[in-house]
């Protein structure tokens, strides 16, 4: 395996990455269990507790789109979860992201920054706990998401996605009690300012010689395939 090449072969038990590899962060459609969302990823940690990877800027992302076109943030929110859907291949855009997940919690924290590198927030990730294989990790969106911010302050994200995703039928109602009560379990940590808001992540910088991870032709193939 080259460099820049992500890995992708194996089985879902698979050793501990080492920094510097390259996986694959994806998620799955909440309506049709298919991924839809693929971002090539550099592994910066993975020990028993903490999964830590970074996405560069400029990395080639799959993310998902209305049929026609039209970019999902721009979709009037009454029809965003009903259209019917595409994925395209776009470039990450701005500054790169930091994404921590420990294993077994229902979200994952992310780290942005600044163009002019100056620290801007943490991005609790309300999601399906990761589930891990050969070629990298899988989850599940809930729409739900929590911005902390440097003076420890913290707010509520993307309720209104939250609850048309329920009105679509997308979260059922005991998916979303489920979905709350991580919401409020990640609050607790922030209150508390437990790791990983205390753990200095926000002083992170990528290793320069890292190059910027490609994206595999079979981005979308599944965990258990072969090579």
């Amino acid at each position: 395996m080259t460099a820049d090449t992500v890995r992708t072969t194996g089985t879902a038990e698979c050793a501990p990455w080492a920094p510097g590899e390259r996986i694959l962060w994806r998620y799955r459609d909440n309506a049709t269990g298919r991924v839809h969302i693929c971002r090539p990823v550099t592994v910066v940690e993975d020990t028993a507790g903490l999964l830590a990877v970074w996405v560069a800027p400029g990395t080639p992302c799959v993310r998902p789109l209305i049929a026609d076109g039209t970019p999902l943030h721009q979709e009037p929110l009454a029809t965003r979860y009903t259209k019917p859907r595409t994925t395209a291949v776009a470039p990450w855009l701005g500054t790169g992201v930091l994404k921590l997940a420990r294993p077994g919690e229902p979200w994952s924290v992310w780290l942005f920054w600044d163009r002019d590198g100056g620290f801007r927030n943490w991005y609790v990730n309300l999601e399906e706990p990761l589930t891990r294989w050969a070629g990298g990790v899988d989850s599940e969106d809930h729409f739900l998401d929590i911005a902390v911010y440097p003076d420890r302050s913290w707010e509520w994200k993307d309720e209104d996605e939250f609850a048309e995703a329920q009105r679509a039928g997308l979260v059922s109602a005991g998916l979303a009690e489920r979905v709350r009560a991580a919401g409020r379990e990640a609050v607790a940590l922030i209150e508390s300012w437990s790791a990983p808001f205390a753990a200095g992540w926000e002083d992170f910088r990528p290793d320069p010689a890292w190059p910027v991870p490609t994206l595999p032709e079979d981005w979308d193939r599944a965990p258990d395939s072969g090579a």
